[in-house]
Protein backbone atom coordinates (compact mmCIF):
# COMPACT_ATOMS: atom_id res chain seq x y z
CA UNK A 1 0.00 0.00 0.00
CA UNK A 2 1.42 3.61 -1.02
CA UNK A 3 0.95 6.11 1.41
CA UNK A 4 0.37 9.87 -0.25
CA UNK A 5 -0.29 13.50 1.05
CA UNK A 6 -3.44 15.16 0.72
CA UNK A 7 -3.39 18.07 -1.40
CA UNK A 8 -5.27 21.64 -0.46
CA UNK A 9 -8.22 20.50 -2.61
CA UNK A 10 -8.43 17.48 -0.46
CA UNK A 11 -7.66 19.36 3.00
CA UNK A 12 -10.25 21.74 2.01
CA UNK A 13 -13.15 19.39 0.76
CA UNK A 14 -12.96 17.41 3.78
CA UNK A 15 -12.46 20.44 6.11
CA UNK A 16 -16.22 21.29 3.93
CA UNK A 17 -17.60 17.92 4.84
CA UNK A 18 -16.80 17.92 8.25
CA UNK A 19 -18.86 21.26 8.85
CA UNK A 20 -21.87 20.07 6.87
CA UNK A 21 -24.74 19.40 9.45
CA UNK A 22 -26.17 15.96 10.07
CA UNK A 23 -30.07 15.79 8.65
CA UNK A 24 -32.20 13.22 7.31
CA UNK A 25 -32.05 12.13 3.54
CA UNK A 26 -35.60 12.17 3.01
CA UNK A 27 -37.56 14.35 5.02
CA UNK A 28 -41.20 13.35 5.58
CA UNK A 29 -43.86 14.07 3.32
CA UNK A 30 -46.87 15.77 4.30
CA UNK A 31 -48.95 12.40 4.31
CA UNK A 32 -46.45 10.28 6.24
CA UNK A 33 -46.69 13.37 8.73
CA UNK A 34 -50.26 13.81 9.24
CA UNK A 35 -50.33 9.01 10.05
CA UNK A 36 -47.82 9.73 12.77
CA UNK A 37 -49.81 12.13 14.25
CA UNK A 38 -52.87 10.01 13.79
CA UNK A 39 -51.16 6.90 15.20
CA UNK A 40 -49.93 9.15 18.35
CA UNK A 41 -52.29 7.48 20.82
CA UNK A 42 -49.77 4.91 22.37
CA UNK A 43 -52.01 1.46 24.20
CA UNK A 44 -50.74 1.38 27.92
CA UNK A 45 -50.22 -2.55 27.71
CA UNK A 46 -47.95 -2.53 25.30
CA UNK A 47 -45.99 0.88 26.70
CA UNK A 48 -45.55 -1.06 29.67
CA UNK A 49 -44.66 -4.33 27.77
CA UNK A 50 -41.71 -2.39 26.21
CA UNK A 51 -40.31 -0.77 29.28
CA UNK A 52 -40.29 -4.14 31.13
CA UNK A 53 -38.74 -5.71 28.05
CA UNK A 54 -36.33 -3.00 28.19
CA UNK A 55 -35.20 -3.53 31.83
CA UNK A 56 -34.72 -6.80 31.81
CA UNK A 57 -32.52 -6.41 28.61
CA UNK A 58 -30.58 -4.10 30.70
CA UNK A 59 -30.21 -6.77 33.20
CA UNK A 60 -28.65 -9.32 31.33
CA UNK A 61 -24.85 -10.25 31.25
CA UNK A 62 -22.84 -11.57 28.51
CA UNK A 63 -23.91 -13.67 25.52
CA UNK A 64 -26.24 -16.65 25.49
CA UNK A 65 -27.28 -16.53 28.72
CA UNK A 66 -29.83 -18.64 29.70
CA UNK A 67 -32.56 -17.57 32.39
Amino acid sequence: MEHTRPNENTRATEDEDARQEAKADDMPTEAEEAAAERAGEVDEEVAAHYKEMAERGADQKGEGRLP
